[in-house]
């Protein structure tokens, strides 16, 4: 009797798959487990309240300073205000096929396969959407006071300059733009090359932790002045030429300075499975509907994208992003652009 080739209806559930695949995004995501990103249960309503962008007021700090209070004086009562934050409605999708002949001559299924890798890669396009959002918010004439910028390389000798190169100094320095509020710094996102170089300077240290809550299981996170390090290739490097060094971008970034949420508008539709019965194709297409909103700013973008979603191009778009919390330390995210040695 000839094996039996596995139909993707047979492994894929739709309403139970979709469910599985934000579940696993939310525990393998290396992202929101370090808390830089926050799942935030609000947005998740608002995300299927349907629209392209989603409003969102927030309180202001109190302001003012209190006054000598004698019998003779009334107290004088100050108000609280309110700034309005606009987040992008990100509507993503990705189709997968399989011929049967594939399954026949790898001696494998290749649909469960897909269907068992679906959550991880949605995990690898999550970040690079939140690559481009970062990309864009410090492109934003609005954050340039968030920004440290090493100096220019040495015209006379572009390749030996050791005043861009990355190191103590230099991150603290940009943690001081956040002034009193750099305590809300807690992690350090940086390209793996940026890692081995802070490696190099002997200031990388380890803490181990459980794994899951498993007390026998334990994992080595990396840290750097205290800051957990978020090692990643998906950090922004401009490459260099002519022998000049490359430059990087790391950010040190604060817990849920990037809001997140999923949800499903109206008429949208997470999974479905398809069969080309006279070609012997199966096909599985996956979508998402979500929110990635870096708290105080304002997406501005809605009249420059050309479709009713952004693209990840758009996103990285400094124009279509406006700061507007009332103080800058409200944006919990700075970033420094160096080289290394």
């Amino acid at each position: 009797m000839a094996d039996q080739i596995t139909k993707l209806t047979d492994v894929v559930v739709p309403e139970l798959f979709s469910q599985y695949v934000l579940e696993r995004t939310t525990e393998k995501s290396e992202l929101i487990n370090s808390g830089a990103i926050e799942n935030n249960p609000l947005l998740n309503q608002l995300v299927s309240g349907g629209g392209n962008t989603i409003n969102m007021p927030k309180w202001n700090d109190l302001t003012g300073e209190s006054q000598v209070w004698s019998e003779s004086n009334d107290i004088e009562t100050d108000k609280i205000t309110t700034h309005k934050e606009i987040a992008a409605l990100i509507m993503r999708a990705k189709g997968w096929s399989s011929h049967d002949m594939s399954a026949a001559l790898s001696g494998d299924d290749p649909m469960r396969r897909i269907a068992e890798r679906v959550g991880d890669w949605w995990i690898r396009d999550e970040k690079r959407i939140v690559m481009a959002i970062l990309k864009g918010v410090f492109g934003s004439a609005s954050m340039e006071d968030h920004v440290l910028n090493l100096p220019a390389l040495n015209e006379a000798d572009p390749v030996k300059n050791p005043t861009t190169v990355i190191d103590a100094k230099a991150v603290l320095d940009a943690k001081q733009l956040m002034g009193d509020a750099a305590d809300n710094l807690t992690m350090i996102y940086m390209h793996s090359a940026v890692f081995t170089e802070l490696q190099k300077q002997k200031l990388i240290t380890f803490t181990e932790h459980s794994a899951q809550g498993d007390l026998n299981d334990t994992i080595a996170i990396p840290r750097y002045l205290g800051y957990r390090v978020i090692c990643d290739d998906s950090a922004p490097v401009e490459f260099g030429e002519g022998g000049a060094k490359n430059k990087f971008t790391t950010y040190l970034l604060s817990r849920g300075c990037i809001q997140r949420g999923v949800g499903t508008p109206a008429g949208f539709v997470p999974t479905e499975t398809d069969r080309d019965k006279k070609k012997s194709i199966d096909m599985l297409y996956n979508r998402q509907a979500k929110v990635l909103h870096p708290k105080g700013m304002s997406w501005i973008g809605s009249a420059n994208i050309a479709d009713e979603t952004p693209s990840n191009a758009e996103l990285a778009t400094g124009t279509n992003w406006q700061r507007v919390a009332a103080e800058s330390k409200q944006v919990g995210m700075v970033a420094l652009v160096h080289t290394i040695d």
